[in-house]
């Protein structure tokens, strides 16, 4: 027999000071079992091969040190008491490859199992479901993808009830040890492990897994895989799940697979399996919208060339004769429009009719995908029973409950319950959330401010010295026409703001923890919630901020030549190129998802495989040694606490990206195509072979992703101001005939002239006059010297914000006429659906009447026996 010997995981504790009416412990004493490991690296059980381990439990053997933590110690011995009292069975093991550490193997038995499904409400099977299958549309086109049911059988459906000791036999019980599945099992193990105490002093007690942990106590806690990711387990009856779900889900082989959705919800839990759903729908999705997307990118690409706007530009005698205004004070020099003709090029790959199109079309499109996904999020909670899980299953916190000190009375139940704060308290506690949330996101926006005046100063030195730069060196003179201050100012910023926005997220992450943690929400889904959207509310200011002051107020409010708008006094604000600022805006959204996109993937993918390869290494033993399931999943990498919500909101600012400026790089879509096809593989690359089991979690929905979705949703109507094809268009339509031009047919044919501004040099001011005197042109839509309101906003430029809040009030009346169409037309649970589910509950109920009237009659069958026993008697003596 392989191994070290084992260790006692617990000395005799005397549990003297509990209370053994709040958690049914008693005074008596307990002790750990000891055992060797058998030497089987496969087993999930007790040496005995019959218990299952549910939960494992890791510590450092205090012993080994010269200095003994003694608190430790008590602690731990006192929560392995409470846990034995409580009827679960531990079995310790020592390290093979760490004298120092110590494992605790927790078992749940049957019945202990049975009392805390009926506390949690778990529903489980009352018999196999005979009703015919209702197939979608959706899963008929996608089934060819699916894993091959001889690889991955098909999951059983069965009738299923909450719960109920007293009515065992009214269940589908094949097996006693196959009735609660093993994700099951680890999900009550760990509510145990989240409410037994650890300490006691008078009446305080207190209590979970979570606070040892934080504590140094234990150094870890986790249900184990069932077996090897890429070896399949020699244990009898290993369903080896985790391998199927890396060969069929995690490898690069399958990316052309649908995802398992039921192996990964029986294996990891409705919490990931929902994410993974969501993600898989988003993805199938964004064909369409990447399609189209494509398809509008070619047909700029193709008539950029022919694009009057571009060729007026480009050409010698009109934009070549076009001398524009300097861009800062004093010591920019003029130039020529024709200057700009590559990049006027380039916008128009980015900014032509069809943008525009698409622009609609995504509008529409984002409320097809909200809509299409409640009706499949609806088909799920009906396959995985999800439907009324909220109502029934979910627990108050630990943390919540153990600081429950006032009493109030419950408005519900009419009878006097526990609660962590009064009335007052709460509204203090929210206050101060809300409070570090808005002083976060004025730091936020501090910040930008900072940026903007970076480049207000860094777009001085640039034009000051990059084009002599560039002029006089013969190396940099092929790049003159690229590297403009514009590009470089806009470069330099974007990667400023990307690093800042990074740093401010990792420090406010610590922040709103702590905040949700101090307004102690009483569920994990409303803590979940409350995080999500402080988080969120500042992700969404921090990621965009820099885009919306692009798109919405760069150029916006410059003033003009002789009277321009500075920034604190000293900084003249930034102009435009006379293209527009979407190429900029382009470029600051590639950087910020580029690099959002490279760096998630290092946090996700590298750090836990190279902290993975360090602690193999740091841990390595001889060949020779076996080593334990249990030390196997101990190497490797925790799941954090937020779990899933970085996974989410990477997701959703990726969604924000996609449809709020798509009206600039219509080629979001696709990218987002991509990077979703590599984020599936890679999470699921990261679930099953670089992290410890998760423990699974009940989930009904996507959580307060939904309506945060929603909103970006709404906010999809603002593209209108993205987009300079608005100002084209109405110069088409109106300004290009008379009254406005002498011309009898609509035409573009003019639009650089009537887009531009013309500025006499006598009237500058002296502290931006420049040093060179010629009259110039500016980009703005204002009326000409001489004119009675000279230099003021002419009539064609209020025609143009007039066109756009058209063009935005119309794209909000299609995007909500579409969702009520929608809502009408298709609901959010099919109608057949809600026939099933009601034909289920019918006939779940008539199941367990017929059960428990079958199960009295079998009770009352000896009474009535005897009954009729003692009728006969009397009878017979009377014949007598």
């Amino acid at each position: 027999m392989t191994g070290s010997p084992m260790v006692l995981c617990s000395e005799w504790v005397s549990f003297a000071s509990l209370n053994g009416d709040d958690f049914g412990l008693s005074v008596t004493s307990v002790c750990c079992s000891q055992a060797e490991f058998n030497g089987n690296p496969d087993s999930l059980f007790f040496n005995d091969g019959k218990r299952r381990i549910d939960f494992v439990l890791v510590y450092e053997d205090e012993s080994k040190h010269a200095s003994e933590k003694k608190g430790s110690q008590r602690r731990r011995e006192f929560f392995e008491g409470s846990l034995m009292n409580l009827g679960v069975e531990l079995e310790a093991a020592q390290s093979v490859m760490d004298e120092k550490l110590v494992y605790v193997k927790v078992h749940v038995p049957f019945e202990v199992l049975c009392t805390y499904a009926e506390v949690l409400h778990i529903k489980l099977p009352i018999q196999p479901n005979d009703l015919a299958q209702q197939s979608s549309t959706y899963n008929c086109f996608t089934r060819h993808f699916y894993p091959s049911e001889d690889v991955i059988a098909k999951e059983p459906d069965f009738f299923t009830a909450p719960f109920r000791k007293d009515q065992l036999k009214c269940f589908y019980v094949k097996d006693r040890e196959q009735f609660f599945t093993p994700a099951v099992r680890s999900r009550m193990a760990y509510y145990i492990l989240s409410r037994a105490p650890y300490d006691v002093k008078g009446s305080m007690k207190k209590f979970g897994i979570s606070k040892l942990l934080d504590g140094g106590v234990y150094k870890a806690a986790y249900p184990l895989h069932d077996s090897r990711f890429n070896v399949k387990s020699k244990e009898p009856g290993c369903p080896n799940e985790r391998f199927l779900l890396y060969n069929e889900w995690a490898h690069p082989k399958s990316f052309y697979k649908m995802q398992p959705l039921d192996l990964i919800r029986k294996y990891f839990g409705e919490k990931i399996g929902i994410y993974f759903a969501w993600l898989g729908f988003y993805t199938v999705m964004l064909t369409l919208a990447a399609a189209v997307g494509l398809g509008c990118f070619i047909y700029g690409y193709t008539t950029r060339e022919s694009s009057t706007w571009s060729k007026e530009v480009c050409d010698p005698q009109i934009g070549g004769e076009i001398i524009m205004c300097p861009q800062c004070d004093k010591i920019c020099p003029y130039w020529r429009l024709n200057t700009t003709c590559e990049s006027s090029k380039r916008l128009c790959v980015f900014d032509n009719y069809g943008t525009l199109v698409f622009a609609i079309f995504m509008s529409v499109w984002v409320t097809l995908f909200l809509e299409f996904w409640k009706r499949y999020q609806a088909e799920l909670e009906h396959d995985w029973d999800t439907v009324e899980f909220l109502q029934q299953e979910e627990q108050p916190r630990p943390e919540y409950e153990a600081k429950c000190i006032y009493e109030r009375v419950n408005p519900v139940t009419q009878e006097k319950e526990k609660v962590p704060h009064t009335a007052c308290g709460k509204c203090m506690r929210v206050s101060c959330g809300i409070s570090t949330v808005l002083f976060w996101v004025l730091l936020i926006i501090a910040s930008v401010v900072g940026v903007i005046v970076y480049r207000l100063a860094m777009f001085i030195t640039f034009s000051a010295k990059l084009r002599s730069d560039l002029k006089y060196s013969k190396e940099l003179e092929p790049f003159k026409e690229y590297v403009t201050p514009q590009m470089a100012t806009s470069i330099t910023s974007s990667i400023i703001s990307f690093i800042i926005i990074m740093i401010l997220n990792n420090v406010y992450e610590k922040v709103a923890i702590w905040i949700t943690d101090f307004e102690l929400p009483r569920t994990k889904t409303e803590y979940e919630n409350s995080l999500t959207l402080k988080m969120f509310l500042f992700q969404f200011v921090n990621y965009y901020s820099s885009c919306f002051y692009i798109a919405f107020f760069k150029g916006k409010v410059v003033g003009y030549p002789g009277k321009p708008v500075y920034w604190f006094g000293a900084f003249r604000n930034e102009e435009c190129d006379p293209g527009g600022c979407l190429t900029e805006l382009t470029t600051q959204l590639s950087i910020i998802m580029t690099g959002k996109a490279v760096w998630n993937n290092i946090q996700e993918v590298l750090l836990p495989w190279v902290k993975n390869l360090i602690f193999r290494h740091c841990t390595q033993v001889g060949s020779e040694k076996v080593i334990p399931r249990w030390e196997q999943d101990y190497q490797l990498q925790p799941i954090g606490k937020l779990g899933l919500f970085y996974e989410y909101l990477e997701m959703v600012i990726q969604f924000g990206f996609v449809t709020l400026f798509v009206a600039s790089f219509p080629l979001a879509p696709l990218l987002a195509l991509f990077n979703n096809l590599c984020e599936i593989r890679v999470d699921a690359w990261k679930f099953t072979t670089q992290s410890r089991r998760v423990v699974p979690e009940k989930a009904q929905d996507i959580g307060a992703w939904q309506p945060i979705l929603q909103g970006v949703a709404i906010l999809a109507a603002i593209i209108a101001f993205t987009s300079d094809m608005i100002p084209r268009l109405v110069y088409y339509w109106a300004f290009s005939v008379s009254p406005y031009s002498d011309g009898s047919e609509h035409t573009m044919t003019g639009f650089i002239n009537s887009s531009l501004s013309i500025f006499y040099i006598d009237h500058f001011n002296n502290e931006s006059r420049p040093t060179v005197d010629t009259p110039y042109w500016y980009r703005d839509f204002r009326n000409p010297p001489g004119h009675p309101n000279q230099y003021e906003y002419s009539i064609h430029y209020w025609h143009v914000i007039a066109a756009k809040l058209a063009f935005m009030i119309v794209v909000e009346h299609i995007v909500y006429f579409t969702k009520f169409i929608l809502s009408y037309m298709i609901p959010d649970v099919p109608e057949a659906l809600k026939e099933q589910i009601k034909r289920e509950r019918y006939l779940t109920q008539v199941i367990l009447h017929e059960t428990n009237i079958k199960h009295f009659k079998e009770l009352m069958k000896p009474v009535a026996d005897n009954l009729l026993d003692d009728i006969e008697e009397p009878e017979l003596d009377l014949k007598l």
